[in-house]
């Protein structure tokens, strides 16, 4: 967010995000629910000195500087308890401990793809070290997600290089499609994103990949926008959006693969939960009905690669960083 607001803006949706983060994984543990956690590197280390030792050894240099994370660095704080703003070891032990959990990457530094002032071998090293302080954790990374979307279809040989096996491509139309923060913050992509939240513009349930080489294209389904207390009088217009489009899947042997931040989840926390928690008990409907089941990132890429019979799965990808997409 460090080019869209300041902490004191945003201080309020990160402390909630640690409130947050045990809610979500009580209902995952309850509905038997598999997620993959898009993690940034930053926030796996224990320390400052920790991470200034496992910094990649080259750096993007963005024409946008508002978006590069390193010049500031020297002003965090020294650990988790001094500055839980900029570390996360004790939320990743947290999901680690709950079934069904996965931890995949939201690469090192947030690093942006398709922005001007970095290249292939910036995000190599990136990547690479986003791998390697996951390993540090033994977490091997099989799955990433593209901040803020931002997939480079000329980056996907690097993370089928290093291990990884499945990313999340953006939905079809156009205002979805990938494109640098001048494209992607354009008024009538916004607009039309925010339409597509409560009425349905787009298909928001994706066919199952044939793909038999990695890194496998999980594509999403749909963003699961916060509770807007300004939009309330459409939640079930929201909610409606989302479980049709679930049902569909089921019905079609099809996926559905919903997303968002922990940190949307910071404000408003009892009416996003609650929202949450209605999504979950009409996946455990379709479960019964259809034999629905969930799966991580990481567990769909295999059943695709596998190349086995269609399937009806619902996945989830919660995306622990400090973006603001959610705003889009």
């Amino acid at each position: 967010m460090r080019d869209r607001a300041s902490l004191e803006d945003y201080r309020d949706r990160l402390d909630g995000e640690r409130a947050a983060i045990p809610r979500i994984l009580e209902l995952f543990f309850k509905y038997g629910v598999h997620t993959t956690w898009a993690t940034v590197g930053f926030l796996f280390c224990e320390s400052k000195d920790e991470l200034l030792s496992s910094l990649p050894a080259i750096k993007p240099v963005y024409e946008n500087q508002a978006l590069d994370p390193y010049p500031s660095l020297s002003t965090i704080g020294e650990n988790e308890k001094l500055d839980p703003y900029h570390f996360a070891p004790s939320l990743v032990r947290q999901i680690r401990t709950c079934p069904g959990q996965e931890i995949g990457t939201h690469t090192f530094s947030h690093y942006y793809c398709l922005e001007r002032g970095q290249d292939a071998s910036h995000f190599r090293a990136d990547l690479r070290a986003a791998c390697a302080i996951a390993k540090r954790r033994g977490i091997d990374i099989h799955s990433i997600v593209f901040p803020r979307n931002q997939v480079n279809p000329e980056y996907l040989p690097i993370c089928t290089e290093l291990g990884i096996t499945s990313y999340r491509g953006n939905q079809a139309p156009s205002f979805y499609a990938a494109a640098d923060q001048s494209e992607m913050n354009q008024q009538w992509r916004r607009f039309m994103r925010m339409i597509d939240t409560y009425i349905p513009i787009t298909c928001c349930s994706p066919q199952q990949s044939k793909q038999k080489q990695t890194p496998v294209n999980l594509c999403a389904s749909q963003f699961l926008r916060p509770y807007s207390r300004r939009l309330r009088c459409l939640e079930p217009l929201r909610l409606n959006r989302i479980t049709r489009g679930m049902t569909g899947a089921a019905a079609k042997r099809s996926s559905f693969h919903l997303w968002w931040h922990p940190h949307n989840f910071g404000r408003n926390l009892k009416e996003n939960v609650a929202f949450l928690r209605d999504i979950l008990d009409h996946f455990h409907t379709l479960e019964s009905r259809f034999g629905m089941r969930s799966v991580s990132m990481d567990e769909a890429g295999e059943i695709c690669l596998r190349g086995s019979r269609p399937f009806r799965t619902f996945g989830v990808c919660a995306i622990s960083e400090r973006d603001g997409s959610e705003l889009a």
